[in-house]
């Protein structure tokens, strides 16, 4: 993930004594953040309706499901996360001109959950969320609201509940627990944090809903052209043995578990892990959207659609994996500063400078921020996932025995001191990010002078004094610390840093989720393709000996993968070899060169608690807890004042309209007089569709039936305000026809109108009305 927080933390500097004045002025409420700024506006519009629950199953299941020991309870569910898709800055690649402007494709959480029938807290559940990372806030915020809901969901918490992002950099920010995050969004956003709690606890409710007997069975394919090393001088730094091993400097297959009820076989979803950054669209987009793996994901969904082997409201999940040093820039890192020629291979310059340093997708000459190649590298996760699933019973394994369990715990890595296995003694450190985290990565490069290496000159000093001493005007790092960060010149001493709050976590989350013969290491920070690949090995390992307890059935391996960013973010995790170079992802890696060996002691050691014959007598603590910010956070995010119409004209207007005639390829426009989609979030629902007039079943009467909705790739809401002080804004609806839907259906013959749903607030009385618009008709022929 490539930031650019230096300058920001600069002015957070002088800026702090400022807010602290300004928390203990009653106006403001900063202290405690409020939270009437953010409040939604208008109802939302996801419904909470869910299926009946299932109350028992029948005695001959149990006694079926005992005997052979490959059936479980799952059950999967889906609900729309998107939060304000305009006027709040982006999350991921921490650029402040990177404010929102409109939707390209609505944000979703889809859960999975696992578990044995007659055992109630033996299950698990698995959130994928079109987001960044998960995060502790969202986090803490899905634990108390599940609490809340009582007993019928007593069996889901801090042991069973994976939060994992799918690494978008395309959805607003805000949402975030530390204030690193915070800062370039100008603090916290409640509205934002809010869609994204309630709609994980209710894609949670869903899933529970919904969970029935069932099969699991596991699968890979492979997929290699749709991701590549973004950091190959720094992979090349680990041992040639080891990497003799492997065939390629990133993980080219793609795993899969599919999820098949008993009752009629039919499938009800299936969940994914494949490592490639969600940076498809560049850091000058400013269109909320899931990036390559929400492309991937509707896509699946869309296809099997109303097929005779899926359930309805079957769910894909696109997760990642070890992400940390891939990119889907496949074509690799150009020079943009009229050169054209490949950035060096091992600082990534341009010049000697990182700024003209940028990745190239597939479709990188289409001037569009990215999208056609985000469409692209989607498409090809979801060709390799479909290929798949369509070949299924001839390349598959059936997942067997009966258990299922979940660990968890929290470990504070601030001096965590353990043994290697050769012996030696090691410690973690305070968490600290290097100079090179400000070079940024060729996805989106950093600003200033800052490169991806160690940022020093021969003699051990910085490259550039200058940034010493802003260093050391944030933090100057204890001896220790620094001692302790090895081969890291440390920038911003974020874990030492508790002012008002903490920057960034040191206190992760240590989990693993366990089904049959199936490990899911859920990992909190990115972990480069070599530590996910040592990560991995190591949990495989360590679960067939005796030591561990885990009885895996006889003549089945272990099947592990990697899910991550999840439950808090922890930034990177490179391997020792890797963090000595000090490239982006190893000035990233939060608590030193043994980082990533701590992670791997501390799940192995934990993997008895995994066993169904034989756990550890004591149950596993839960560790220091982190905090929790959202109540103490700082926002200086405005709020929505209100909304005005042009004079003689209303909301919903058109300003604009649609040709008469279109051809398939053209891109249909209408622009309505706006309100600021802030107003209503609209969740579960749309703020533009494209309707056909069709004929109904009788063919007695012709109807408008939607046929485009913010979940297509080829419909674009854009929003921009057009006077500030009178609070007009206008919208655009955009059809690209060009753009194949993902089930291959083009544009049929027909009459179209594009509608506009909206809502604006009055001046006074802050009263927000719900309004539409509609377009004329346009005819394609």
């Amino acid at each position: 993930m490539a930031r650019t927080y230096i300058l920001s933390a600069l002015s957070a500097v002088f800026m702090l004594t400022f807010l602290v004045t300004l928390q203990y002025l009653p106006s403001y409420e900063l202290s405690n953040v409020n939270i009437s700024y953010f409040r939604y506006q208008v109802p939302s519009q996801r419904s909470s309706k869910i299926d009946e629950p299932l109350d028992h199953f029948s005695e001959e299941w149990l006694n079926a499901k005992r005997a052979d020991g490959s059936q479980y309870l799952a059950g999967v569910g889906k609900v729309d996360i998107t939060g304000p898709v305009v006027e709040v800055e982006f999350m991921g690649y921490a650029n402040s001109s990177q404010i929102g402007t409109g939707l390209r494709q609505r944000l979703y959480s889809r859960a999975f959950i696992i578990g044995e029938p007659d055992e109630p807290e033996n299950r698990f559940v698995y959130i994928i969320t079109d987001l960044q990372s998960g995060d502790t806030a969202a986090r803490y915020g899905v634990l108390e609201a599940l609490a809340a809901l009582g007993d019928e969901y007593s069996m889901y918490g801090q042991s069973n509940l994976a939060l994992v992002g799918t690494h978008s950099h395309n959805g607003p920010a805000g949402q975030m627990n530390y204030l690193l995050p915070q800062i370039t969004s100008l603090g916290f956003d409640k509205q934002n944090y809010q869609a994204i709690v309630d709609g994980i606890v209710l894609s949670i409710q869903r899933a529970h809903q919904s969970l029935t007997p069932s099969t699991l069975s596991y699968g890979t394919v492979p997929l290699e052209d749709a991701s590549i090393n973004r950091s190959p001088y720094a992979y090349l730094a680990n041992p040639a043995e080891e990497r003799a091993n492997y065939t390629a400097d990133v993980d080219q297959f793609m795993s899969v578990l599919k999820f098949q009820r008993v009752s009629d076989g039919l499938d009800t979803g299936i969940l994914t892990w494949f490592p490639v950054h969600g940076t498809s669209m560049y850091g000058n987009n400013t269109l909320v959207t899931g990036d390559n793996k929400g492309v991937a994901a509707d896509m699946f969904e869309k296809s099997v659609k109303g097929t005779t082997t899926v359930a309805d409201n079957f769910v894909a999940g696109f997760s990642q994996s070890n992400v940390g040093d891939t990119t889907p820039n496949i074509l690799g890192a150009w020079c943009e500063d009229g050169t054209n020629v490949q950035c060096t291979f091992d600082f990534s310059l341009c010049s000697g400078v990182t700024e003209n340093c940028h990745g190239r997708g597939p479709n990188f000459t289409v001037k569009d921020e990215g999208a056609t190649s985000c469409y692209e590298i989607g498409r090809r996760q979801f060709a390799a996932a479909y290929s798949l699933y369509n070949n299924w019973d001839s390349t598959s394994t059936n997942l067997t025995g009966s258990v299922i369990r979940s660990f968890h715990t929290f470990q504070n890595m601030t001096g965590f001191e353990f043994q290697l296995p050769n012996g030696t003694q090691v410690q973690t450190c305070a968490a600290a990010l290097g100079y090179s985290f400000a070079g940024g990565t060729s996805d989106w490069p950093g600003s200033f002078d800052f490169k991806q290496g160690d940022n020093q000159t021969s003699n051990g000093t910085s490259a550039n004094p200058l940034w010493a001493v802003v260093a050391d005007l944030i933090r100057a790092p204890s001896p220790q610390q620094r001692a302790c960060q090895g081969m890291k010149p440390i920038l911003l001493d974020v874990g030492e840093m508790p002012f008002p709050y903490a920057w960034a976590p040191d206190i992760a989350d240590i989990q693993v989720l366990r089904v049959g013969q199936l490990f899911m290491i859920i990992s909190p920070g990115e972990a480069t393709t070599m530590s996910g690949r040592r990560w991995k090995n190591a949990i495989a390992s360590a679960a067939t000996t005796q030591e561990s307890g885990l009885s895996l059935p006889e003549n089945t391996p272990p099947i592990v993968v990697l899910g991550g960013p999840a439950n808090s973010y922890t930034h990177y995790l490179a391997t020792e070899e890797e963090y000595n170079i000090q490239r982006y992802e190893g000035a990233s890696t939060l608590y030193g060169p043994n980082t990533l060996n701590a992670y791997i002691y501390l799940t192995t050691s934990y993997l008895p608690y995994l066993s169904s014959t034989n756990p550890p007598v004591d149950p596993l603590p839960t560790g220091p807890l982190p905090p929790n910010n959202v109540n103490v956070s700082l926002s200086f995010i405005s709020p929505v004042v209100y909304d005005t119409a042009p004079l003689f004209k209303s909301f919903g207007s058109i300003l604009t309209d649609v040709p008469l005639i279109a051809s398939q390829g053209d891109t249909v426009t209408a622009v309505f007089v706006g309100a600021n989609p802030r107003n209503d979030l609209r969740l579960e629902s749309s703020y533009a569709t494209v309707e056909q007039l069709t004929n109904n079943t009788n063919n007695a009467m012709q109807i408008w039936t939607t046929v485009r909705d913010d979940s297509s790739w080829d419909l674009i809401f854009h929003w921009t305000r057009t006077n500030e002080a009178l609070g007009e804004s206008q919208v655009i609806i955009e059809w690209q026809t060009s753009s194949v839907e993902p089930a291959g259906v083009l544009v049929e013959k027909g009459v179209y109108r594009l509608r506009y749903f909206g809502a604006w607030k009055a001046a006074i009385t802050g009263t927000v009305t719900a309004f539409e618009g509609v377009s004329g008709e346009v005819e394609f022929s």
